[in-house]
């Protein structure tokens, strides 16, 4: 059990030039939050097929892409919380049509309705709530998520495919749409890229299904970690482990990327996966099921020290909270 007194948090990070993180909502907000000394080296490629909620009513209604996913990873990582960034989280109580819209998804979708790139929109907001890391969104078209099931049907819609009793098939993109264009950047110049955490199938890997994405995987000589949920999500997703999440994440791009992966320390380990395994308690104080910032925060910078400085020697790391 490796000895994590003195142990420096970002030493291995500060390292790094480049980082890139992919998910959505709540998860992929958690990670750019533990991650946000990085500033500018740090991006967030963020999922926008949502159809719940504020984002879904707003879709609807008006089209274009999901915001809420956006706007959270935005909320998370601010640094310094101001009028500004209380104004953009706002949410409107009561009855009347209002009622339920979040603030943030009204702006970042006016902005949209002026025909100002979403990617550009959402660097307006970064600049004004005075975020220095990227936020991109995974396209900056239109697209829902969708999922073959076995009888050979399909739904489309991310609130349908976590409601389905039994795991879909597949999952897929309706329309084809093309990832942004800077993302792809992103990726090209990323050292590390990191997966999760967040709901698998609709948060996790809408992103990894665009083609252009989906190459960029394929060719990248980055460090790719995945982190695994800190309790077993609701939905078709619960029924997949570890390994099988690994390996769906391998089909679909079509080759093993995954080089490491971080875990809760009572996860169930399987030696078929090949990889480094950090695992250890990473759960907040306050609410059980996230990920504590400084905790997370050490656990990727340990498991980068690994990758990136012992790259061939496979090996289990456990980690004590206390120790770091």
């Amino acid at each position: 059990m490796a000895d994590f007194k003195g142990y420096q948090q970002h030493e291995n990070l500060s390292r790094i030039t480049k980082i890139v993180a992919i998910g959505g909502g709540h998860g992929l907000g958690r990670v750019m939050s533990a991650l946000s000394f990085m500033k500018e080296r740090l991006t967030g490629i963020v999922t926008t097929t949502d159809n719940g909620g504020s984002t879904g009513r707003i879709r609807t209604a008006q089209g274009g892409i999901a915001w809420g996913d956006l706007r959270n990873c935005l909320n998370q990582i601010i640094t310094e919380p101001s009028t500004a960034s209380a104004l953009f989280e706002y949410r409107f109580s009561g009855n009347g049509e209002l009622a339920g819209h979040n603030l943030g998804n009204l702006m970042l979708k006016a902005l949209e309705d002026m025909h100002i790139r979403p990617t550009e929109a959402v660097n307006l907001i970064r600049d004004l709530l005075r975020v220095k890391s990227f936020i991109v969104p995974m396209s900056e078209e239109s697209v829902h998520l969708a999922a073959e099931l076995g009888c050979g049907s399909s739904v489309i819609g991310e609130v349908s495919i976590d409601n389905l009793a039994d795991l879909p098939k597949s999952v897929f993109l309706v329309p084809n749409v093309t990832a942004t264009a800077e993302a792809i950047q992103a990726l090209k110049e990323a050292e590390i890229i990191l997966f999760g955490p967040g709901s698998f199938l609709t948060s996790i890997m809408p992103p990894i299904l665009l083609p252009e994405i989906m190459e960029q995987l394929q060719r990248s000589q980055a460090k790719k970690i995945f982190i695994d949920n800190l309790s077993t999500e609701s939905g078709p997703a619960a029924r997949l482990s570890l390994t099988d999440r690994i390996q769906w994440i391998h089909k679909t791009v079509g080759k093993p990327i995954i080089d490491g992966a971080i875990v809760p320390s009572d996860a169930a380990l399987d030696e078929q996966l090949h990889l480094k395994i950090l695992a250890g308690r990473l759960n907040a104080d306050d609410f059980s099921y996230r990920h504590d910032r400084t905790l997370l925060c050490s656990a990727i910078d340990a498991l980068v020290g690994e990758l990136v400085e012992k790259p061939n020697i496979s090996q289990q790391i456990q980690m004590e909270a206390t120790n770091i």
